[in-house]
């Protein structure tokens, strides 16, 4: 996989994305309505709880919502414009140039984050504490490249069907109730839990909750570091089989076109 290839794809991806109206939308407005919304949630909660809960929360919805919305509309925009069998047909390798587009959104909807900051400290005058800043900066790392190889997974699924529109908006929001973005998993029933617990964005927010709170059992974190790991691990190695899988179907039956 080519070194530049990637960073091309992702400088460029970051420019492209940013002058979409929607992509914009989720970046900048998104997180300030969804502070706004998990505010008026939690105003009368313990005050613990707007800066795990409300700010972050907040920042992990827009995050989300940028990445799928993006990584996974790629795909269709790339089939509708005709380029999509020349990417994958190119002398770069086609993971590289979706791994970099991937990376691209990722790293610049870590905006939303920052905005959901601002926006809870201005209009709310939230207290900013982090407990465990060093832990936080590990949890958020961790989470970025949860976020992308699931992307890159969703990627792969996605080349082969012409309904993507209809398949990322299926995914937004059940994504963000399972994985507790807004409220802790353990309020969801058992059976739903334990879907929530083999997605890795799951431990990723706990992770990231953990640190905002502070750290005080650093046996348990590095538990759930560990678990992240493995199923991200898991994840990756899926991506790779169905890349494989995809590219012998569809040089075979050429399903790239719109038709």
């Amino acid at each position: 996989m080519s070194l530049a290839v990637l960073i091309s794809s992702m400088h460029v991806q970051m420019k492209q994305s940013f002058v979409r109206p929607m992509f914009r939308f989720c970046l900048l407005a998104n997180p300030v309505l969804n502070t706004i919304l998990l505010y008026e949630m939690y105003r009368n909660s313990d005050a613990d709880n707007f800066m795990a809960y409300v700010v972050l929360g907040a920042g992990l919805m827009g995050l989300w919502s940028c990445i799928c919305f993006s990584s996974a509309g790629d795909i269709n925009r790339e089939r509708y414009s005709g380029t999509l069998a020349l990417i994958f047909a190119a002398p770069a390798s086609f993971p590289a140039i979706i791994l970099g587009k991937i990376l691209g959104n990722t790293i610049l909807s870590l905006v939303t984050l920052v905005i959901s900051l601002i926006t809870a400290v201005v209009l709310f005058h939230v207290p900013v504490t982090l407990g465990s800043p060093l832990l936080f900066v590990i949890a958020l790392f961790g989470a970025v490249v949860t976020f992308v190889v699931i992307s890159s997974v969703i990627a792969c699924l996605l080349t082969l069907s012409r309904k993507t529109e209809l398949y990322m908006n299926c995914i937004e929001i059940p994504l963000i109730l399972l994985c507790g973005f807004a409220f802790p998993v353990t309020i969801l029933p058992k059976a739903v839990q334990a879907i929530s617990y083999a997605l890795s964005p799951t431990y990723a927010v706990e992770l990231m909750r953990m640190a905002v709170w502070g750290v005080d059992n650093i046996a348990l974190f590095w538990e759930k570091f560990g678990i992240m790991v493995g199923i991200t691990a898991i994840y990756a190695i899926l991506s790779w089989l169905l890349y494989r899988r995809i590219d012998r179907r569809v040089r075979i039956a050429a399903t790239l076109e719109v038709a």
